[in-house]
């Protein structure tokens, strides 16, 4: 029996080492691409400087690989105070060099067709208001048809409501189309500064699109405090050129965009490795969040944002299906 238990306790041990070895080397990785690629320079001393205080305190021992995933998250995110770190485990992980760059695009976008590429819901609401529920941005090589398709179903309406309150970000080039369709001319958005490149890129709206863009009419913008990254950019650059009221909460406030590393052939590693820089304000809502016009609970937040658009329906006497009578009844259904 002791030996039985002494060769278990060994075992745990070899175990334990070869799990803290592991660790060490993820650490290092994650501090040596901070200090490449983090926007702010010098983060990486306080990066280093945290892990070394965790792994004495023995925070990253006898843990899954998928809780030291979500242990580092939650460490980087507060160390830097930067909600765009993230690290994820990746089970089965196969390097990119042995996969064909055809065949991971096609990966990628038949996992975002399984969401419709973000377009949880268009329809159009009583009064003639459009309405699309969109919750993230994927490629637009590939999301640009389903796009083109929900801007056109609302094209005929008055007003438009984009409720952006479970949109979690993601593509850049997918923020500038959906962008594009709500400006007449090719406009400068915004700036990113990338420290690790040392190079500034201007980022504009396209003057033309495939569907039909959506001009000259009010648009509400619903948020939380789930909107994040992507999402928060497309309520904060509309609001900025006096093109959308924003109805809700604040948002996450996570600006900086990110580049993507494989650590160790184990973990997803997201840095934020450059700074936007609006063109009509010159900040971004970094930390801060976007702040709504028209501050309600999330859940209230559509019927809320109908309810002004049914009230400007009548202040313009814009013609919809609805009498004026009607209108006024469905305007104190709502707020009842």
């Amino acid at each position: 029996m002791k030996k039985l238990l002494t060769g278990i306790f060994l075992f745990h041990s070899i175990i334990s080492y070869a799990q803290r070895d592991n660790n060490t080397k993820v650490l290092s990785d994650i501090t040596e691409k901070v200090q490449q690629y983090y926007i702010d320079g010098n983060a990486y001393k306080k990066v280093d400087s945290l892990f070394q205080s965790e792994v004495k305190k023995g925070a990253f021992d006898n843990v899954s690989k998928k809780d030291f995933a979500v242990l580092l998250t939650e460490k980087l995110r507060t160390g830097i105070e930067d909600k765009h770190f993230f690290v994820k485990y990746i089970e089965n992980y196969t390097p990119e060099e042995k996969i064909n760059e055809k065949e991971r695009e096609k990966l990628y976008n038949f996992q975002n067709s399984l969401e419709n590429f973000g377009f949880e819901n268009v329809q159009r609401l009583e009064g003639n208001i459009g309405y699309i529920n969109f919750k993230g941005f994927a490629d637009p090589k590939s999301s640009a048809r389903v796009l083109a398709s929900a801007m056109n179903f609302v094209a005929n309406t008055n007003s438009l409501i984009l409720d952006l309150r479970e949109n979690g970000g993601g593509d850049n080039g997918m923020l500038l189309l959906f962008c594009s369709y709500f400006f007449n001319t090719k406009t400068n958005l915004y700036t990113t500064y990338f420290r690790h490149t040392n190079k500034t890129v201007q980022n504009s709206t396209q003057s033309k699109v495939s569907g039909q863009k959506y001009l000259h009419k009010k648009i509400y913008i619903l948020t939380s405090n789930k909107t994040f990254s992507a999402g928060e950019a497309l309520a904060y650059f509309l609001r900025q050129n006096k093109l959308a009221e924003i109805i809700g909460e604040r948002t996450g406030g996570a600006a900086n965009p990110v580049d993507n590393f494989i650590i160790q052939d184990q973990y997803l590693l997201l840095v934020p490795a450059g700074k936007i820089t609006s063109s009509v304000s010159h900040t971004n809502w970094e930390h801060i969040g976007v702040t709504p016009d028209q501050e309600t609970k999330a859940e209230n937040a559509l019927k809320t944002a109908h309810v002004k658009a049914l009230e400007n329906i009548l202040k313009t006497e814009t013609k919809t299906e609805l009498s004026i009578p009607e209108i006024k009844n469905l305007i104190n259904k709502l707020e009842q």
